[in-house]
């Protein structure tokens, strides 16, 4: 047994908190702190701590599962492989490669992520691949290419933020999704700076700021145009700025001057006095930030409104500035990883496109395969979802839960169902595994070894703590079997630095470029921010691809040092993007000409109320395996309906009675929680259980038209007390 503690970072959010795993004397691991890595200094929320409760064999997965008389049962590991191979070729076979359909993670590692869209676009020949990242960060990564060229959650590293001047929070409660990041915005405050929250609730995270700003759901966009409107017409606006370093700002500000303040303020609800204070406040220092998350993002206008809070900073001169510019706060362990590197629908490795005839060549060429042969874009991931038992007739899905994560989720659910083969890859049996035809047990972040990227870009080394159970096999170790049970023996590595190095390869040269990275490198400098290319200054040559031969012919704590491995021209990665230009083609970031529109759905007489959704501290995403550890479920047992007291006392409804909540979908019951950090027209749900109290049964799959995010964050609901 190991006896030294082991550096790793927790399994959860984007933030990958450090974390020390050390060994017990009776067997497994317990968390201890790891001050040294920047992003939270050792602090640690209620799920990272308990994190090593779910690698107990009480609670997780420790054999496959097969489905036979109706019911799963336990079966060898070539049993289980062989009917997935089965599974998968027959839908091939009997329908053509897109029947053939793959669902990846935003928890996923960089190693799985990158070899689960090669398995799908090389083994399967499929283009119908796409991952739940798409329901988590996808309108910020649109609106953040279009107008800067490149995606990265944060462009700058989370250290910056208690040294601007302010920063507008836009549908964070940070204080309950990242809680040891909140943090950073104490000390902001401590050093003179302000924090403006925007969210329909008072959550814990507002009740920190200097000015909150309660919108109505769905009307984030008009709240940034309206201040975007107060900028230009109180002369607020950085017009050296604005020439040297933007396009597009006529027709931007053409736009915004549409939203006077009295207009926005009967959409949104802020009183135009508020509206004045937020751009005070962010004006006058001379560095600012806005940072949105998932409440302007899930919205089925979500790239348009993160793309006005954008205008917001490139009108004021706040973007590619030290201190200053617009950021999002990817959510997903390695939800920014998970669309960097080919899981998506659209994308290739190194956040290359997918329709791209020089990225497809480079990748070719990196996988042995001949451009031509790989497939398309693909469905997005409701419409892939939604596409179940019709067009697609098999399913490999890993790293994902979407009968409770999934907008629409009792449709989602029946179109599962109606697969003619379901194969899931997952550490619990969770509510999608119950509906599988064969279920495979994986390996944990503590016994297994990979790479994540965090919300800042800064890429990490996860290390093995702990060796996994008996009958347990990693990702990578599934992927290399099914492929070879479907004719291709090579080019699916059970190793993970082996694949990492491949990663790099693919990699090189574009936007997301991991080339100059290694495992030695992370172990070393505690994370790599990419880009990060093998040489400084250049698009990759001879001297890289020897480097990279060289850094493959190296395993982990035998690598050559950097400087030994590309002399002194090594690239130290890239903590702060576009302080020297954007990275569009004239190095100008673009404004977005947009303008409010409703939500896809408003409230009506017979669904008069919004419902919004969220997280609480004590659960996370679907909840598969939060649900299972004690300690969390003692601190939040169960759904809830959070709603106002005039919206209660027109019910009757007190405390603890159950509820109703209706939607054009479905019906969801759970106790109410009479609270005034709500507005009246609102109700809020937490979605982490599944159901009768299934928050996602209500949600509406209504798609932004670019982004394909579904509107999770507002729909028309009545809400009805149940009679007993």
């Amino acid at each position: 047994m190991q006896t030294a503690s082991t550096p790793t970072h927790c399994p959860y959010c984007a933030l990958q908190c450090g974390m020390n795993l050390s060994p017990l004397p009776q067997g497994g691991v317990e968390v201890t702190e790891r001050a040294d890595f920047p992003v939270n200094r050792g602090a640690l929320c209620g799920k990272g701590r308990t994190a090593p409760a779910v690698l107990s064999s009480g609670v997780r997965l420790t054999s496959p599962l097969v489905r036979s008389g109706g019911a799963l049962v336990p079966a060898s590991w070539d049993e289980a492989l062989d009917r997935v191979a089965a599974g998968l070729s027959s839908a091939r076979t009997g329908y053509g490669p897109d029947a053939c359909g793959v669902f990846g993670g935003g928890g996923l590692t960089n190693e799985k992520a990158y070899s689960l869209g090669k398995f799908a676009r090389v083994v399967l020949g499929t283009s119908q691949i796409d991952y739940n990242g798409r329901f988590c960060m996808s309108s910020a990564a649109a609106a953040g290419t279009r107008a800067f060229g490149l995606d990265r959650g944060l462009p700058f590293p989370l250290e910056d933020i208690p040294r601007t001047g302010c920063v507008i929070l836009v549908g964070s409660n940070l204080a309950e999704t990242m809680p040891p990041s909140l943090r950073f915005f104490g000390e902001l405050r401590e050093n003179g700076g302000t924090l403006i929250v925007v969210d329909p609730r008072r959550t814990k995270t507002a009740e920190q700021a200097d000015l909150h700003l309660a919108p109505r759901p769905g009307t984030d966009l008009a709240l940034a145009l309206g201040l975007l409107h107060l900028v230009v017409a109180e002369g607020r606006t950085d017009e050296a700025f604005i020439q040297e370093r933007t396009a597009g700002w006529e027709d931007a500000r053409s736009a915004a001057m549409a939203h006077w303040p009295e207009y926005v303020e009967r959409i949104t609800g802020v009183s135009v006095p508020q509206l004045r204070e937020a751009v005070r406040l962010f004006c006058e220092p001379e560095t600012a930030m806005v940072l949105t998350a998932r409440g302007p993002e899930q919205q089925s206008k979500g790239t348009d409104t993160v793309g006005a809070w954008i205008n917001l900073c490139l009108a004021t001169g706040r973007a590619g500035r030290p201190l200053s510019g617009y950021g999002c706060l990817t959510g997903q362990g390695n939800g920014q990883g998970g669309r960097e590197h080919g899981q998506k629908a659209d994308q290739l490795p190194g956040y290359r496109k997918l329709t791209d005839p020089a990225a497809r060549r480079h990748v070719a060429e990196v996988w042995g395969v001949d451009p031509d042969s790989l497939p398309g874009p693909g469905r997005s991931a409701y419409e892939l979802l939604d596409a179940l038992g019709t067009d697609i007739r098999a399913l490999l899905l890993m790293g994902s839960n979407p009968v409770v994560s999934a907008p629409h989720a009792a449709h989602v659910e029946e179109r599962l169902r109606s697969l003619d083969f379901l194969a899931v890859a997952d550490v619990v049996l969770s509510e999608t595994a119950e509906l599988a035809d064969v279920v495979l047990p994986v390996t944990q972040w503590a016994e297994e070894t990979g790479t994540t990227t965090s919300l800042e870009g800064r890429v990490l080394l996860r290390r093995r703590a702990i060796t996994p159970p008996a009958g347990i096999r990693s990702d990578l170790e599934i992927l290399h079997g099914l492929a070879a049970r479907l004719g291709v023996e090579k080019g699916f590595p059970t190793d993970p630095e082996e694949v990492f190095d491949e990663l790099r390869r693919a990699s090189a040269g574009g936007p997301a470029d991991y080339s100059g990275i290694t495992y030695r490198r992370l172990a070393e400098e505690n994370g790599v921010f990419w880009p990060c290319p093998s040489v400084l200054g250049g698009e990759p040559d001879d001297g890289e691809d020897a480097a990279l031969d060289a850094a493959e012919a190296d395993p982990v704590g035998e690598a050559t040092e950097p400087d030994d491995l590309m002399g002194p021209t090594v690239h130290p990665g890239t903590p702060r993007l576009f302080l020297d230009g954007f990275a569009t083609e004239d190095g100008r970031a673009r404004f977005a000409a947009v303008s409010h529109r409703d939500s896809a759905e408003e409230p009506d007489a017979e669904y008069p109320l919004l419902l919004t959704t969220g997280r609480v501290v004590s659960q996370y995403q679907s909840g598969a395996q939060t649900r299972r550890v004690d300690e969390l479920n003692a601190a939040a047992p169960g759904p809830f309906v959070e709603l106002h007291p005039r919206l209660a006392a027109r019910l009757g409804a007190a405390d603890g009675d159950p509820l109703a909540v209706v939607s054009r979908r479905g019906r969801a019951v759970a106790p109410a929680r009479v609270t005034t950090s709500i507005r009246p027209d609102t109700v809020f749900m937490p979605f982490h259980w599944p159901g009768e109290g299934r928050a996602n049964t209500l949600t509406n799959p209504a798609l932004d038209p670019t982004s394909r995010m579904p509107e999770f964050k507002t729909c028309a609901v009545r809400v009805e007390m149940v009679r007993p």
